[in-house]
């Protein structure tokens, strides 16, 4: 990448980010003035227009495109837990935008505390979780994701617990397995490259097309949670593998 291109790209990245904080301070403003007062089916739908905004901007802007394989294994029906592999900011925009149902997330609590940004991630449900309390925070996941489930709500687990670096796939943590299990959770595994694009810390996103892929519903009534997590890290691996990467433009 020549110093000419470098720039470019570093001058459209400015751009999507002057965009997107822009989307992001109007959107935790409305929270505060109007959107918190609505009712949930309302207010869903309204918040994740940021979502929408983002990953079209990001398209516009920079260039980064995507397609999904493996819609026809989206559950027409019920609640379910999504299991997905994380290398990016970009999948936590997308996947509201890919999956027509009611989503939220197993998140770190300090997400919450982010000026505007926190204030509409609120919004959405989310089981917020203390990393280091351990047992507890297993079974806070656990008590709310049936809760969310039971209520209709689709649950979205990072099992990683953090952003790991293309094409590496990091330990698989047994928090959203033991949840899974519990529950008797339908589990829909996702992998995708958006990391080739978007990197952890990066400024410049490269302009390409990434792939999600969504895999066959995992029935885990009955399963442990060890099988659970080792059929899900396996079919993300194996998919992962071959997914080529968006060509850079």
């Amino acid at each position: 990448m020549n110093a000419l291109n470098t720039f470019w790209l570093g001058l459209r990245a400015a751009i999507y980010w002057a965009g997107s904080v822009v989307s992001t301070l109007l959107v935790g403003g409305m929270m505060m003035v109007v959107l918190w007062a609505l009712p949930d089916k309302v207010r869903y739908p309204a918040v994740t227009l940021w979502n929408r905004f983002n990953v079209w901007w990001l398209e516009v802007t920079c260039g980064v495109k995507y397609r999904v394989l493996g819609r026809e294994n989206i559950p027409a029906q019920g609640a379910f837990l999504i299991m997905a592999n994380h290398q990016s900011t970009w999948e936590t925009y997308a996947l509201p935008v890919i999956f027509p149902q009611r989503l939220t997330w197993v998140l770190k609590q300090e997400l919450l505390k982010i000026p505007f940004f926190g204030w509409g991630l609120r919004m959405l449900r989310p089981i917020a979780i203390d990393r280091s309390a351990g047992r507890a925070a297993i079974k806070q996941m656990s008590q709310q994701g049936k809760a969310l489930l039971e209520a209709g709500i689709c649950v979205v687990i990072f099992p990683e617990g953090t952003r790991i670096a293309p094409p590496e796939t990091g330990e698989f943590k047994i928090g959203g397995a033991l949840m899974a299990a519990q529950i008797g959770a339908l589990v829909v595994p996702v992998a995708h490259n958006a990391g080739e694009s978007w990197r952890r810390h990066a400024w410049i996103k490269k302009p390409g097309t990434i792939t999600v892929s969504i895999g066959e519903p995992l029935l885990t009534k009955g399963m442990k949670a060890d099988a659970i997590n080792q059929h899900v890290r396996g079919w993300i691996e194996a998919e992962k593998a071959r997914l080529p990467p968006p060509a850079y433009a």
